[in-house]
């Protein structure tokens, strides 16, 4: 019997976890007719005291039937109940922490919360507070506190054209916004929040939830970095441009220059991204290996078609968003991005087609390309077939797809 279980965080902290309810009442669901409200459930991460007990679970039995509903695979509709994580429930925060630095994460389309899970616990063994949010009826299953669960709702009827697109990135932006709104109100939704800081906010978020940090810095000026990782985006950036960093992180084959319209849509944003801005790849990357999905579709030994692992791309998206964010939210200097470049080959750095700095070198530039300025070049993507538990509607397809749903 596989027992699945998440990498281990690489920070000195133990890491604690709370869920938290919130309900916006100033306008009602964007999805569902007749729902007055925005109810949303976050994760937080935090760094804690060092405990014993069991672990927080991944998902309960009902989300993991929802979240493997029409596998074709032998997969138990539980099975995703049973992955081990790292965090302990409820755990009283670690003493003395002050001017805490929060980082806010977004699934891709109709994955939960919890598929950033590895990422949220690494990121708050070492110092950081990470919220993940469950964006309601764009994820396979949210369940609240008095046991309802809903479902996934942009199937049949919903027509996945630029303007849907378009409306679920800045939705989530603002479902981005309250949650920061009452994570620094006057009554939290967490006992800790007191230890925020408020001018520490960092958000990052996989695929669609890659693309709504986009629009989420520019309708919040309140998340001083970002990182979209492996998703096309919209666009949304001004003429005048935006000025915060951002790190753009995603697959070769599909996000180098040139590789097609996914790319193309991250050529278009970046001549508009006039501050700190990197562009990486990741080669022998699927699009689920940025999530827990990779590394634990691995363990039930069904067929990704990576090259890399995703343990080994885990350990890549955890590392490159540890350096955004201690350089540009924590203030640490020096952050090591060609040391990081240089400890993960499979890693490499892009500039665009006609970048008129394309083939120079020049370590310390305001696009922050260090050494490594030419465009990425790319053996091509796998052609392997994708797992059902790691498929996603891909990066690519968001911009204009109008076929019937992915099955979460």
């Amino acid at each position: 019997m596989v027992i699945p279980i998440l990498p281990t965080p690489t920070g000195s902290h133990p890491v604690g976890v709370a869920s938290s309810y919130l309900v916006d009442v100033s306008r009602p669901d964007p999805w569902v007719p007749g729902v007055p409200s925005r109810e949303l459930m976050i994760s937080i991460w935090y760094p804690a005291v060092d405990t014993r007990g069991p672990r927080a679970p991944y998902l309960t039995p009902t989300e993991s039937s929802y979240v493997l509903a029409g596998s074709r695979h032998s997969v138990a509709p539980h099975a995703l109940s049973t992955v081990r994580t790292h965090a302990f429930p409820d755990a009283p925060l670690a003493p003395g922490l002050r001017e805490l630095p929060l980082v806010v994460l977004s699934p891709g389309f109709s994955r939960t919360r919890a598929t950033l899970t590895s990422i949220g616990e690494d990121l708050a063994s070492h110092g950081y507070v990470a919220v993940a949010i469950d964006h309601t009826h764009e994820t396979a299953a949210t369940t609240f506190p008095d046991g309802r669960v809903a479902a996934f709702a942009l199937g049949h009827g919903f027509v996945r054209d630029a303007e849907f697109w378009r409306t679920v990135k800045t939705g989530r932006a603002r479902d981005v916004s309250f949650v920061l709104d009452q994570l620094f109100g006057s009554s939290p939704p967490w006992e800790g929040a007191e230890a925020l800081a408020p001018d520490r906010i960092g958000m990052a978020g996989h695929s669609v939830g890659g693309a709504a940090t986009i629009a989420a810095m520019i309708a919040d000026e309140r998340i001083r970095a970002g990182c979209d990782v492996d998703g096309s985006t919209d666009p949304l950036i001004p003429d005048a441009g935006l000025d915060r960093p951002l790190l753009f992180l995603g697959r070769d084959g599909q996000y180098a220059p040139g590789d097609g319209p996914a790319a193309d849509t991250w050529a278009r944003d970046w001549p508009l991204l006039t501050g700190w801005k990197r562009w990486l790849v990741v080669a022998g990357a699927q699009h689920p290996s940025f999530t827990d999905l990779g590394l634990l579709a691995e363990q039930f030994g069904l067929p990704l078609g990576a090259r890399t692992s995703g343990l080994r791309t885990t350990a890549i998206t955890r590392a490159c968003l540890r350096a955004i964010f201690d350089e540009h939210v924590r203030g640490v200097r020096g952050t090591p991005f060609d040391r990081l470049l240089a400890d993960f080959p499979e890693v490499r750095s892009c500039l665009p087609h006609d970048h008129p700095s394309r083939n120079t070198s020049a370590p310390g530039t305001t696009s922050g390309l260090g050494a490594a300025s030419s465009p990425c070049t790319t053996d091509g993507p796998s052609t392997a077939s994708e797992s059902r538990i790691a498929t996603e509607p891909s990066a690519a397809r968001e911009a204009g797809s109008t076929s019937g749903p992915e099955a979460p």
